[in-house]
């Protein structure tokens, strides 16, 4: 190669390089976006953020309250102080309440006292229909409930075996004073053959209130000093021994 031929091919590659600086080189950051995986990983990785985002946030919504916070809410859902005593007076809880009553003897010693004549059951044993039978008069009758009596024949008090209102209070001539008691769930008790009544129709009672004194009756008169009790369910008599708890 002559002189005149390395003049020109320095020329020329001279040229190159200058070309070459006056373009603008790629940045590190253009030379990643040309990339094709790029794009994807990118919303691969938004993806994933916005995901855990929404877990966090589900799971700190379905937290339980502490519990110092949950004490806290309990009582105010309680209610206190004037909102207690309203509640009390409230008869729809009084009726709650009667309802988880169980019944319990209408006197105030039932150790004292004993069953004298028993409820006549449909499906008793001839024992118990023949022993279970009122005679008045010349006539028969099948006993609506049981006769409570001392064995001294001695007065007592009469107390109601449930709480609720008084429904009734009458004196008939063949059955003495009767007593009614009207309770939750369709619940009546009925009380006969009284002496002095301490109660009046429209009052309030409370299981265990005092109600009357034993006393005699027409259609048994040969029982004594006696308390017939009886117990009626929607309407339809029930055996008070039954529902009464043991001595």
């Amino acid at each position: 190669m002559n002189e005149q031929d390395k003049n020109k091919t320095n020329h020329d590659e001279s040229l190159k390089n200058k070309q070459g600086d006056s373009g603008a080189k790629p940045s590190s950051w253009n030379r990643m976006l040309s990339k094709r995986w790029v794009f994807p990983a990118v919303y691969t990785a938004a993806a994933a953020i916005i995901l855990t985002l929404v877990w966090v946030y589900q799971d700190a919504g379905q937290k339980p309250l502490k519990p110092d916070t949950a004490a806290v809410v309990s009582q105010e859902a309680a209610g206190t102080g004037t909102e207690a005593g309203s509640a009390k007076d409230d008869p729809a809880a009084l009726e709650v309440v009667a309802s988880a009553e169980s019944m319990v003897w209408p006197v105030a010693s039932p150790a004292d006292v004993e069953v004298v004549k028993p409820f006549y059951d449909e499906n008793g044993t001839e024992e118990n229909h023949v022993a279970a039978m009122v005679q008045y008069n010349d006539t028969f009758v099948p006993n609506a409930g049981i006769d409570i009596a001392r064995e001294d024949n001695q007065p007592f008090d009469v107390k109601a075996a449930l709480s609720g209102e008084v429904t009734r209070v009458e004196d008939v001539p063949v059955f003495g004073k009767v007593v009614e008691i009207t309770s939750a769930g369709n619940v009546k008790t009925v009380y006969q053959s009284l002496g002095d009544t301490k109660v009046k129709q429209g009052d309030e009672v409370k299981q265990g209130d005092m109600l009357a004194t034993a006393g005699r009756s027409e259609i048994e008169k040969n029982l004594g000093n006696h308390v017939h009790f009886e117990v009626y369910e929607d309407g339809k008599l029930v055996n008070p021994s039954d529902l009464l708890p043991q001595r």
